[in-house]
């Protein structure tokens, strides 16, 4: 096989895709589900770290979930028994498509924009599965193997693989190094993992459990801006309080990053929550922060701000990436300083994991998270330069995916109001 070329990404793991001769394949098969970057290209000709070359196994692609995350048809168990485990190299090789990534247990194990092979509970599926995945990202879009459309039947989308791609396509895996990302992996890896009960919390209050809170940075209105988990996605266990807090918040108008209108008004007990009452626009968005349908999405959502009156929240599932995204882009419209804006992002890592602001892990993931994406998203080397006006690098931003001069002039003074005095 020749090296052909390398798609680059915004990562620390290598994509490389190569020629290859093959004969024709069966027409391209439609695969959908729902359990969810940059060496130097020529690290494919680096010397191989000494590794058990030995250790490997061959498996397929059971499904592609909504987000372009990879689900395998091999278990987490099965892996284990041959050696792989959390912190080691992997190479991975689906059909001309080569990969290098870590092992870990979540997505947060690497930074926003890398490959990771997940050993995860699924929700969906009931039981753990190897899932490979770029975090905050889409593999399958971004490693060419599949292109995602949009259908009016459940559950919304489907996958089409491409051309010499389809689902009986071996997925080859093998060691690269074993625990060569061991050290990361200790930085990165996140205090506990992240509980669905209730109890598992004792010190922290209901709201504080549906990651609910006010965002009060330089510049916004007081108990203008709220952010959350989904108050009415049940996944989590924890929409119960975030739509409670909605509530005694008086949320007038949502932005639903996670759902269509059709899946947000199918949960179980949305017709009697207080949210159903609410200016809801429901964006349905993906987690690709390269995408650009996320950035026309997001411009949706904002424009959808600037028309109706608050006060307003902004949710996904987590109420962590999109929605710390999104929050980010208009606490630096609104002013507010790089350490304001690492501050509210990261008091989700608090309220999941027990993530302190003392600790290495918070400078950790805040450098591979929300400093990142803005600073990559506003075209700067760091949110922390000396002179960088985020204000006028967030505005910049909305005029660039859609937004009028008009529209954030209204959107800013929207978020400006004042409703102080109104909550609990």
């Amino acid at each position: 096989m020749i090296l052909l070329a390398a798609i680059m990404l915004f990562a620390a793991w290598p994509i490389h895709v190569f020629a290859e001769t093959a004969t024709p394949g069966p027409e391209p098969a439609v695969s959908s589900g729902d359990p969810a970057p940059t060496e130097d290209p020529s690290a494919a000709e680096e010397q191989e770290p000494d590794s058990p070359a030995c250790i490997e196994l061959s498996a397929g692609i059971a499904s592609i979930s909504k987000y372009g995350n990879i689900v395998l048809t091999v278990s987490p168990d099965s892996m284990r028994e041959l050696g792989f485990e959390p912190a080691d190299i992997i190479r991975v090789r689906i059909g001309a498509v080569e990969l290098k990534m870590p092992i870990g247990t979540g997505y947060s194990d690497v930074d926003s924009g890398d490959l990771i092979c997940c050993f995860k509970f699924s929700t969906t599926s009931g039981k753990e599965d190897v899932i490979l995945a770029l975090n905050a990202g889409d593999l399958a879009t971004s490693a060419g193997i599949a292109e995602q459309r949009l259908i009016d039947r459940d559950p919304g989308y489907e996958w089409i693989f491409r051309e010499g791609f389809d689902a009986s396509v071996p997925v080859l895996i093998s060691m690269y190094e074993k625990q060569g990302y061991a050290a990361a992996y200790a930085v990165h890896k996140l205090g506990s993992a992240r509980s669905n009960v209730r109890t598992d919390y004792p010190s922290l209050s209901d709201t504080e459990y549906a990651n609910f809170r006010a965002v009060s940075t330089t510049g916004m209105g007081k108990d203008t801006l709220f952010r959350s988990s989904s108050p009415v996605n049940p996944a989590l266990n924890r929409s119960a309080e975030a739509d409670k807090a909605a509530a005694d918040s008086l949320i007038r108008t949502v932005m639903n990053m996670a759902d269509s209108e059709e899946i947000m008004k199918a949960y179980p007990d949305f017709a009697s929550s207080y949210y159903a009452g609410c200016d809801v626009i429901a964006l349905n968005m993906p987690i690709d922060t390269h995408s650009e349908v996320y950035h026309a999405k997001i411009a949706e959502g904002f424009r959808f701000f600037a028309q109706h009156d608050g006060p307003y929240l902004i949710h996904c599932k987590e109420g962590k990436d999109r929605t710390g995204f999104a929050a980010a882009i208009l606490e630096c419209l609104m002013g507010a300083s790089a350490d304001e804006v690492v501050a509210d992002y990261m008091k989700t890592y608090y309220n999941f994991y027990g993530i302190a602001p003392d600790s290495e892990q918070y400078k950790t993931v805040a450098a591979g998270n929300v400093e990142s994406f803005l600073a990559e998203t506003f075209g700067i080397g760091s949110i922390r330069n000396e002179g960088t006006d985020l204000s006028a690098c967030a505005k910049a931003y909305l005029l660039r995916i859609g937004l009028t001069e008009d529209e954030i002039a209204k959107l800013k003074e929207n978020l400006g109001k004042d409703y102080g005095g109104i909550r609990h």
